[in-house]
């Protein structure tokens, strides 16, 4: 009885020893395997093994994020041009899923990001509206193309081609202030004012805030100068004004320029033929006045 105990024992033993070695076979085995992947597997919290190595794929970059909210923001204002609603739509919510992924740390400050979240969000409004509004979408797409480009092309962005444009509404400003036309400035104000609305959020991007506050700050007071209870006088109106045009270079980054007719002319440099002419014509001009002066005292004869 004892040896068949034994017999027993011996065989469970044996066969633990097999299990072991079986165990360690099949953990060198799926070892091997994750080194000749590349060692791409990597357990995620709480011991579970993701699906596939592309679902690690590393977060994009600040500058790699503005360029693809760039080159988005551009397809879908072709889009909008084309009248395409259904793919105006889905570039929109790529353009939402890339703001989202990124936090553009050191391109702009927290004042830019806020503006580009508000274009984002009056873009994918108005592309939801039930009625179809072109001039409200080519609107709303043209502002988020121009604050996309500010954001990746913060040297030389696009919205700074409407400096051209500011500068002939500030001019025909100048042109009714001159001639104390309110009416004419209200309606040129608007101009200015809708323009302006297109590259603000822009602006705010690639311009400090200060910049921006005082644009906005002169374009409020200079709108309420036709609502005034008391009349403004044409000396005023061409001060303010010069205040605007003094805003508007500091924002578009454009040094003073000098008007065009008061530039200095160029010093004339007569030489020796021109100071023997004049001498010739004082001579000829003197001898004249004494020929005249002569033959007025032989005429003369006393009583």
């Amino acid at each position: 009885m004892p040896r068949r105990r034994y017999v027993v024992l011996t065989g469970l033993m044996l066969c633990w020893l097999l299990a072991g070695m079986n165990a360690g076979v099949g953990q060198a085995d799926a070892k091997a395997a994750v080194q000749g992947a590349g060692g791409e597997v990597t357990v995620r919290a709480g011991g579970s093994a993701p699906s596939s190595a592309t679902s690690l794929a590393p977060a994009l970059t600040s500058r790699n994020a503005a360029q693809r909210l760039d080159e988005a923001a551009e397809a879908l204002y072709g889009y909008v041009l084309e009248g395409d609603v259904m793919k105006a739509r889905q570039e929109s919510e790529k353009v939402a899923q890339i703001f989202l992924s990124t936090s553009f740390e050191g391109l702009t400050s927290v004042e830019g990001i806020n503006a580009m979240s508000d274009v984002i969000i009056d873009l994918k409004a108005t592309l939801a509206a039930a009625q179809i509004h072109p001039e409200q979408w080519e609107a709303a797409a043209a502002k988020l193309r121009l604050a996309a480009n500010s954001l990746s092309h913060p040297r030389q962005p696009m919205w700074l081609q409407y400096y051209k444009l500011i500068r002939e509404d500030l001019n025909d400003m100048e042109q009714n202030a001159a001639a104390n036309d309110l009416k004419g400035w209200q309606s040129t104000l608007e101009r200015l004012q809708s323009r302006y609305d297109n590259i603000r959020p822009a602006v705010i991007i690639s311009r400090p805030p200060e910049t921006v506050n005082a644009f906005d700050s002169w374009l409020s007071y200079a709108a309420g100068i036709p609502a005034s209870s008391q009349p403004v006088s044409r000396a005023r109106l061409l001060e303010i004004v010069s205040y605007g045009q003094d805003a508007a270079r500091v924002m578009f980054g454009k040094e003073r320029e000098e008007p065009a007719l008061t530039l200095p002319l160029a010093q004339q440099g007569y030489g020796a033929w021109g100071l023997l002419a004049g001498g010739f014509i004082i001579a000829a001009l003197a001898y004249a006045a004494f020929r005249k002066y002569r033959g007025e005292n032989e005429d003369w004869k006393p009583v």
